[in-house]
């Protein structure tokens, strides 16, 4: 059962349950997701001692609330601290755009879990529990593959976008996630019923509200969330006149951070970094959204695991079994489902993406499917392609993946795509 100590960070004797109607958020505001004026939509409250304002399954901060919890029990940090607010506020202002009053554009991000301070100021004064759960700021990020690209004249200086010292200037932004039930219910075809009971068993009952308390529609859940940095002008996003690069990229620790060649992970996206600055430096406007789907949303241990499986098969690592390996370890070739990315580009107001640094089929399907047109799609330039990584390339436009030059023949697409899976 869902808990709440109501005592000291050591824990205490007492326990309440939050579990069923009558013992919870009785008097919590009321959601009402989709609604245009923050007022009307209500806070999203999921942190929060004073258990009658809860109005939400889970916690903020997704797998890092495990981390609080952790700080809390040994006594680092006091329970039910409240953050202090002042000067967190967003460096840039984005929307309301059209989008926030779409309960079918946005189901997996508060729309305006960025601006609760401003919005919710009345009911924080009140002593309201209300925390963001984006946070937008500016930064410079330095990457050698750019120094190269002003060495090799690539790129310029021009002291806006490209600084002297080679770093790029970027609005950041954080988000962590919040789930309306209802709508990603709806987004997979599948009913809010099935969703909550297969959610609570395959997380071993963690969030028994799930299916105990269905007059809570909003779940925050352990996940990682996404980063996105805008290069040029982040109000220019929401102009389909203006010329957007973009590039929704799912995270792959070995490649994007220690330089792994056995993916095109990096090179990819350090190719994509450099075509959004360059966008913006003639104009137009840059993104990059940096989603924490580790290794297909399969985990790391699950994609060690699958590289040492293509590399000792018989014949070694090949194309036409890539997919295959991935399938035989994990029961499935991918989870990171793409039908939630396109919320996030929503929330900035997007209609057009001009210029679509992607190869995947899969992300330019639910780009598209979403209502955002796309125009020109960039692949990644062949030298780019480590020579470790050449397998999983040819895998990948094999089953599908979009390219300007060859296609493999069509008994690899069938083996690639899972249909062939006796060796």
């Amino acid at each position: 059962m869902s808990t709440e100590s109501a005592t000291s960070n050591k824990g205490g004797s007492h326990i309440r349950l939050t579990s069923h109607p009558g013992q919870g958020a009785g008097g919590a505001p009321v959601i009402r997701w989709g609604a245009a004026d923050p007022k009307e939509r209500g806070p999203v409250i999921g942190t929060t001692t004073n258990r009658s304002q809860r109005n939400v399954i889970g916690t903020h901060s997704g797998s890092y609330g495990v981390y609080r919890a952790l700080a809390v029990a040994a006594g680092n940090l006091t329970k039910g601290h409240r953050a202090d607010l002042t000067n967190t506020s967003p460096t840039e202002r984005i929307g309301p755009h059209p989008q926030w009053g779409d309960a079918d554009k946005i189901v997996s991000i508060d729309p305006w879990g960025a601006s609760v301070a401003e919005v919710f100021a009345e009911e924080l004064a009140a002593g309201v529990d209300i925390r963001p759960t984006l946070a937008v700021t500016q930064a410079h990020i330095h990457l050698p593959e750019i120094r190269q690209a002003l060495a090799f004249q690539r790129l310029q200086v021009d002291g806006q976008i490209l600084l002297e010292d080679s770093s790029a200037a970027v609005t950041k932004i954080a988000v962590e996630p919040v789930w309306w039930l209802p709508g990603v219910a709806k987004r997979f075809g599948v009913s809010e019923a099935v969703l909550r009971k297969t959610l609570f068993e395959e997380t071993g009952g963690m969030y028994p509200e799930l299916v105990t308390r269905g007059d809570l529609e909003v779940f925050l859940p352990p996940i990682g969330g996404q980063t996105l940095y805008v290069f040029g002008k982040v109000q220019d996003l929401a102009n389909p006149e203006v010329t957007l690069t973009a590039r929704v990229h799912d995270e792959c620790n070995g490649s994007d951070v220690f330089g792994s060649d056995i993916c095109t992970c990096r090179p990819y996206l350090t190719h994509a970094i450099e075509e959004c600055i360059r966008g913006a430096q003639a104009g137009g406007v840059g993104l990059i959204a940096y989603s924490r789907k580790e290794g297909r949303a399969l985990g790391e241990v699950t994609k060690f695991l699958v590289y040492n499986a293509r590399k000792r098969q018989v014949g070694g690592d090949s194309a036409d079994k890539y997919f295959l390996r991935t399938e035989c370890v994990a029961g499935v070739q991918d989870m990171r489902f793409q039908e939630l990315m396109p919320d996030v580009l929503h929330w900035l107001g997007i209609r057009k993406i001009h210029r679509l640094v992607s190869m995947s089929n899969d992300k330019y399907d639910a780009i598209t499917g979403s209502g955002i047109e796309v125009g020109e799609r960039i692949k990644i330039p062949d030298e780019l392609v480590p020579a470790d990584a050449r397998v999983e390339i040819e895998a990948k436009i094999a089953a599908g993946y979009f390219t300007d030059g060859s296609v493999p023949d069509a008994a690899r697409l069938a083996a690639t795509k899972g249909r062939d899976l006796v060796e």
